[in-house]
């Protein structure tokens, strides 16, 4: 189902992830360990496999509201793609990211809406994959940013720094989100790995799917791991500090409109682990408000 065709103001259906049966578990056994160092399965081969356990993943993890579901995809998505077991932290030093410089191209036709640029300091799309928008047609233009919404992957503890298995995650997502919950594309615009490092999702230029019936004007950032079950580290706090408040800089979004997605829906996201030092953060006197007044918008942070 399109996210378009989710959205109740349109038409007033069900959604197919209301309608659907649970899917299945995944394949006992699965090793995404094995199959990511196995020589013999090409790239291709291995996403599909992994992929495919995706699915089975969607009942158990992720997003979750807290009568066990996943929130429908409405205006136009909401939640995670469920993925398979982590494979064990690298013990390979971590590469320097590929800096993107910025980069625009046209709006939409109709006008009004943000020319995509690729932030400062974010990996370029094109890094981790070459696919474009999956259904064209299906996804809505972001015409203004009010408000940013903080999640967790939420599937299974994650903390390998390892640029290429970030790449193959990141597109494991990117499938889910398309393949299986039907929506246009990955839904959050950011993502932030266990490195520190910032990837871009959705083009800016598009309205995401992370907030069931609240995706307007709600940019997505979503910090990979499940903070229910692990603590968010040094390097991932530190750059979801810095870069929340370039964006906050960027868009003229206040403190007051900075949410987690527990605060918008009925969601464990982003992980009570998360969400404490999210807390911390907005607080007077911490790091979010000092890193706002280093970024020189003080004012947005007494908003």
């Amino acid at each position: 189902m399109s996210e378009a065709m989710d959205e109740p103001n349109r038409l007033n259906v069900r959604s197919a992830d209301e309608a659907s049966p649970t899917p299945p578990p995944p394949p006992r056994g699965f090793d995404t360990e094995f199959i990511s160092a196995s020589p013999s399965l090409d790239l291709s081969r291995r996403l599909f496999l992994q992929a495919s356990a995706v699915a089975g993943l969607f009942a158990a993890a992720g997003c979750q509201n807290q009568s066990g579901g996943y929130p429908d995809p409405i205006d136009p998505g909401a939640g995670s793609a469920g993925m398979p077991t982590s494979p064990r932290p690298s013990s390979q030093p971590v590469p320097p990211p590929r800096v993107a410089t910025p980069s625009r191209s046209q709006p939409l036709p109709g006008g009004g809406g943000i020319t995509p640029t690729t932030a400062q300091g974010v990996i370029r799309r094109s890094n981790w994959t070459r696919a474009g928008i999956a259904r064209p047609n299906e996804i809505f233009q972001l015409r203004n940013v009010t408000r940013i919404t903080i999640h967790h992957e939420g599937v299974n503890p994650f903390t390998t720094t390892s640029e290429d298995a970030i790449r193959q995650r990141l597109e494991i997502i990117r499938r889910g989100h398309v393949t299986v919950r039907g929506w246009a594309d990955i839904g959050y615009h950011y993502l932030i790995d266990p490195a520190g490092r910032i990837w871009e999702g959705r083009s800016v230029q598009y309205q995401g799917a992370h907030v069931k019936d609240q995706n307007e004007g709600n940019l997505g950032i979503m910090v990979i791991g499940n903070f229910e079950k692990q603590t968010p580290n040094a390097a991932q706090t530190s750059t979801l500090t810095r870069f929340v408040a370039s964006q906050m800089r960027q868009y003229r979004v206040p403190v007051s409109r900075l949410f987690t997605h527990r605060e918008l829906a009925p969601t464990e996201c982003p992980g009570r682990n998360l969400q404490q030092y999210l807390v911390m953060a907005r607080a007077s006197g911490g790091p979010l408000r000092v890193a706002l007044a280093q970024a020189g918008a003080p004012e947005l942070a007494i908003a």
